[in-house]
């Protein structure tokens, strides 16, 4: 029993008509999934990924309106790193970037590191893994320059040595050499998980901080990782719906927050394949508060109209 690499990655903004532009509008990811923090339905939650919403390529954000900026410390995500295609991929990204004045510095070993309007910092990377691609079709990036999905995540961990029985042993992730990742890897993909001295600071959640990190599972495993971790001692949660995908919350002792998220039901449950994330979609119990929600929730632009419109 393996998990499938990362699922998905959640983190917070506060303002969602920006949090849009840049995620659909610069890194032309697709806006795969409108709808609602299941915890705290007067939110949006919002759902980016490649053009099928493919776990391994999923970012999502919940927005909390004007929320003041989050401060990533120990027991939190730090970094996103992200999988492009070619070095030429990378040069694509840092002059995009800059055009579009987002904080972007080129590292020594040719990685692109930059930062997203509320600080939010992602990598980029050229490596060669047996995973499919995972791109989306934006106007204005051509195919061959698009992210690829998740590569991996950072956190930051006083003591990682505490959590190396979690994660190799109930986890199943393997140990690697690669300044000290672990890798949790499946039949069809894998995805790194790997720490950093955290700084000294007080860690705060906030707009631009991570709020969990989610890993993939086969849904005929799903209550099986449920037993495993309450076995493992990481005190997990039961097994919740939430319509797109059946989850599992726990802590890893480092502290980061993570997921067991399954593989499906998927975003086309309850929308067109080629309408994604047009329009508010709510799970059946929360259908109810639509009239409600309509009135709430901010109206959101649609970057890729506006890119092929030439605007």
């Amino acid at each position: 029993m393996k998990l499938e690499g990362i699922h998905h990655i959640t983190a917070i903004t506060g303002d969602a008509v920006r949090n849009v532009n840049f995620y659909a509008g610069v890194l032309g990811l697709r806006l795969v999934k409108k709808t609602v923090n299941q915890d705290d339905p007067t939110v949006y939650h919002l759902f980016y990924a490649d053009e099928d919403g493919s776990p391994g390529a999923d970012l999502t954000f919940f927005e909390y309106p004007g929320a003041s900026p989050g401060v990533a410390g120990a027991g939190m995500v730090h970094m996103i790193d992200w999988r492009v295609g070619s070095s030429a991929a990378l040069d694509f990204w840092e002059r995009r970037l800059r055009e579009h004045e987002a904080p972007v510095s080129r590292l020594e070993s040719g990685e692109v590191r930059f930062s997203d309007p509320e600080g939010l910092t992602h990598q980029l990377q050229h490596v060669e893994v047996p995973d499919a691609p995972l791109t989306a079709a934006a106007p204005d990036v051509p195919a061959e320059m698009a992210l690829q999905g998740f590569h991996g995540v950072r956190a930051y961990s006083e003591e990682p040595r505490r959590s190396a029985q979690a994660l190799g042993e109930v986890l199943g992730f393997e140990a690697g050499s690669d300044d000290g990742a672990w890798e949790a890897r499946g039949e069809s993909r894998g995805g790194l998980y790997s720490y950093d001295p955290p700084p000294e600071r007080r860690p705060r959640q906030g707009a631009g901080s991570v709020h969990h990190v989610a890993f993939a599972s086969k849904p005929a495993d799903h209550e099986d990782w449920q037993r495993r971790i309450a076995a493992g001692g990481l005190h997990p949660t039961p097994v919740i719906d939430r319509f797109y995908f059946r989850s599992i919350y726990f802590r890893e002792p480092s502290g980061v927050l993570m997921e067991i998220a399954t593989i499906g039901p998927g975003f086309a449950v309850d929308e067109d394949p080629q309408h994604l994330g047009e329009r508010l979609s709510l799970p059946p119990r929360f259908e109810p508060l639509r009239a409600k929600l309509d009135g709430v929730l901010t109206p959101l632009p649609d970057p890729r109209q506006r890119t092929a419109a030439g605007t």
